[in-house]
């Protein structure tokens, strides 16, 4: 009910295989906790009377996500649907794991005093995570942190832990874009490059606890060199320090303004990294043939200004009808990334995956 919206008893029974004395019992004791409500009545069939539909009481359980950078924290507390109902950012003291998680504790603390009934905490960063443990992560330089259970010990809370962009992918799949798709494609753009993966209606969750990479997918064999030393890869035309060290630019925003100027050097450097974004999505595509494909990013507004070349680039490689592509942008927002820690909270308190305060 959280993905698909108000339901009948009867498309749940018959959606989740259950009788329907079975479902009315489930129901009726979600409804003393709390957790449902009954209300209103929807025609749901051509035939038949009016149903009354379930929804789910939202405000029943509050949630804490956090979405960590190298240099801040983004806070969040949401209803049980996901909508967020409060939210803070700090920058970070310093990146030694002790001040990050007395940090997060202190975000908690703030935010509790207005909902003292927190049910879990999430936690979101770039890097590679597995069962709470944060095995790298390069902007905060950390490597075998169990931050799940730390940050449950201090918070108090049940605790989950995962990579910004499966979160984040999961999010979506469950009250975004792409919520009760059977497959989803989530891209990300700026300052590194991600892909996140749903699949029959499942998140997809590589053997070693890493995001779906495509930043090295070759793109022009005879272009400018990556920090890898990969020679003409997405990742060489389309980040924000590659965009910003072809134009020899201050930052990524000196860059995008020069393009918005109308440079002529600006414009080509980005509608080139545009081409290297479309040749990332149709190449997924192919892959995966999925419902939908969302983009956002910290790098976004490389969309804005390339958007034909990144149509050129999915025409280039993807080998369907590029018009059946569904492609849906997504404006970027740190609190966002934030609201999706909450989403994995709320996930993973549903699914038994959460680390608790032992």
């Amino acid at each position: 009910m959280l993905v698909h919206g108000p339901t009948s008893r009867a498309e749940i029974a018959a959606r989740r295989q259950l009788s329907r004395p079975t479902l009315s019992r489930i129901a009726r004791q979600l409804v003393d906790d709390g957790l449902l409500a009954e209300g209103g009545t929807e025609l749901r069939s051509t035939t038949g009377r009016p149903s009354e539909l379930l929804h789910v009481h939202g405000a029943a359980r509050h949630f804490f996500g956090v979405k960590l950078t190298g240099d801040h924290l983004y806070a969040v507390v949401t209803d049980l649907t996901a909508e967020v109902v409060a939210s803070l950012d700090t920058p970070l003291r310093s990146a030694a794991v002790a001040e990050v998680v007395g940090q997060i504790a202190e975000a908690a603390s703030t935010l509790r005093a207005a909902f003292p009934d927190l049910t879990a905490a999430g936690v979101t960063l770039a890097g590679t995570v597995r069962s709470g443990v944060v095995h790298g992560s390069a902007y905060l330089h950390w490597s075998g942190v169990p931050l799940a259970g730390l940050v449950a010990e201090a918070t108090g809370l049940p605790t989950a832990v995962d990579n910004d962009v499966q979160a984040l992918t999961a999010a979506e799949h469950w009250f975004g874009a792409g919520a009760g798709l059977r497959s989803l494609v989530l891209i990300t753009i700026g300052v590194g490059i991600g892909c996140g993966l749903v699949l029959n209606g499942e998140l997809v969750e590589g053997a070693h606890g890493t995001v779906g990479r495509a930043a090295h997918l070759v793109v022009d064999q005879s272009g400018p060199v990556c920090d890898l030393g990969h020679r003409g890869c997405a990742a060489s035309y389309l980040l924000n320090e590659s965009i910003v060290r072809a134009l020899g630019a201050t930052d990524y925003a000196d860059a995008v303004a020069r393009a918005q100027a109308g440079d002529p050097a600006a414009r080509r450097v980005f509608g080139d990294a545009g081409f290297a974004l479309g040749i990332i999505i149709g190449t997924v595509a192919n892959l995966v043939d999925p419902r939908k494909v969302l983009l956002t990013g910290d790098g976004l507004p490389l969309y804005e200004l390339a958007a034909d070349r990144v149509r050129d680039g999915i025409a280039k490689s993807y080998e369907p009808d590029p018009a059946q592509l569904d492609l849906g942008v997504r404006a970027f927002d740190f609190g966002e990334w934030a609201r999706s820690g909450a989403a994995l909270a709320i996930r993973a308190a549903l699914t038994g995956r959460t680390v608790s305060l032992r």
